[in-house]
């Protein structure tokens, strides 16, 4: 049986993918910051939840070793949880806006990732899943038919293509893993006021179809719904 563990899944994308995959038979662990709501999600869908706040070195730790003392490994990771910080004019952002987004896009990728190596290690098949976003692709958001164009966030953008640098790195590095980035597109999410014309559903069919797709795939792609992304 397949053991998912996803980071910021007590709401949105991270939810919605936990739900599918246990659909699917996946067992699957469901991480989240707040207690109160990642136990109902869990217990919602039918998976356990590990409290894990990615921003926390500690927290992280003991998430891993939590799965490692009852699951005992993981077969596909997939960091999801992620924080869109300040949008519209740059004016007004300081350097702590910009740490603050980075410290979870980006370097919490790197912390869970590093926490939960030894256990990807035990799987016959192992998988990290990087939720980027097209918003960080200097074509999409240089194309005025794309909706990324028409958006100002500039520290989630700078994140989003930094992550997806970051998994072309990761895949490079550890060849041993299959490492992708998944753009889920314009979903109606709490990080854009449901403004996206996506269901979330739509916008877990990349993250999903990467972590279900066995062996014998790439690494260092990145996917979108419908087809690989040409980066940048």
């Amino acid at each position: 049986m397949t053991i998912t563990f996803i980071t910021g899944a007590n709401k949105g994308l991270g939810y919605e993918t936990a739900r599918r995959l246990v659909e699917r038979g996946h067992t699957v662990v469901l991480g989240a910051r707040d207690e109160k709501a990642g136990t109902a999600a869990a217990e919602e869908l039918g998976a356990r939840f590990v409290r894990i706040d990615v921003t926390d070195d500690g927290s992280v730790a003991a998430a891993a070793a939590d799965v490692e003392r009852v699951e005992g490994a993981v077969d596909v990771l997939i960091n999801n949880a992620g924080v869109q910080g300040p949008a519209g004019d740059p004016a007004g952002l300081t350097g702590a806006d910009v740490l603050g987004v980075l410290d979870v896009n980006v370097a919490g990728v790197v912390r869970v990732s590093s926490a939960f190596l030894p256990l990807l290690r035990r799987s016959a098949d192992p998988v990290i899943i990087n939720v980027s976003s097209g918003m960080g692709s200097l074509d999409a958001t240089h194309d005025p038919s794309r909706p990324e164009s028409k958006y100002l966030a500039p520290i989630y953008t700078a994140s989003k293509a930094a992550l997806t640098m970051l998994t072309t790195q990761y895949a490079k590095a550890w060849p041993d893993i299959r490492i992708n980035a998944a753009d889920p597109g314009y979903t109606a999410t709490d990080l854009n006021g449901h403004s996206g014309p996506q269901t979330v559903t739509e916008g877990t069919d990349a993250i999903v179809a990467l972590a279900t797709e066995g062996p014998g795939h790439g690494s260092g792609r990145f996917v979108d719904r419908e087809e690989e992304i040409t980066w940048p």
